[in-house]
């Protein structure tokens, strides 16, 4: 199972030429076909229904309002935390397109998830769209994806996470376990 995610560093990949099912993050089904596909926020539903997108994948958003769209729920978090980070609301759909990876695949493949910029302002390839923010907009700070990220990771050992990523890419600490691994993305 392949995540994609829309950070800058999947730039120049044909996706639909990667032959594995996929789970996409909010706008990708602009660019490239996903069995299944992860909107969190309303204004990305509505834009994925209003471009067909739940007439041949899965669509899922948050079980607060799904539904109002008559598409599918995200997972529920398979642990509960005190910190605002742990808060459902609080989740964003890259970490949730990882949850629901990690709900269907025992392997698990993230392209896209650069967390970082590089040069403070942000890292999407759909900045400067619809729904999304403009390029000038500051970097968003990656803390809460890092953190959630870090929580399927272990809370779903039996999973083989590999995160497909440019050389100078840094892995972040909470990262660091026995079950994921980091490989070239022109590996991918």
């Amino acid at each position: 199972m392949l995540i994609i995610g829309n950070g800058e560093s999947r730039s120049g990949i044909d996706l639909n030429k990667i032959n594995m099912p996929k789970i996409g993050c909010n706008a990708v089904f602009r660019d490239c076909y996903t069995e299944h596909l992860v909107c969190v926020d309303r204004p990305m539903v509505k834009e994925a229904i209003s471009f067909g997108a739940t007439e041949d994948r899965t669509v899922y958003t948050r079980s607060d309002w799904y539904m109002r769209f008559d598409i599918e729920p995200v997972p529920n978090l398979p642990y509960q935390g005190a910190a605002k980070a742990d808060d459902p609301f609080n989740w964003g759909s890259g970490a949730y397109a990882v949850l629901l990876g990690a709900t269907l695949s025992s392997t698990v493949g993230l392209i896209g998830f650069d967390l970082y910029s590089s040069n403070g302002k942000i890292n999407n390839v759909y900045k400067d769209s619809e729904n999304y923010k403009h390029s000038d907009h500051s970097a968003v700070d990656p803390r809460y994806w890092i953190y959630q990220i870090a929580q399927v990771v272990s809370h779903f050992p039996q999973t083989q996470f590999t995160i497909f990523q440019t050389d100078a890419w840094q892995l972040p600490n909470s990262w660091k376990k026995s079950n994921l691994t980091v490989d070239s993305i022109s590996n991918i």
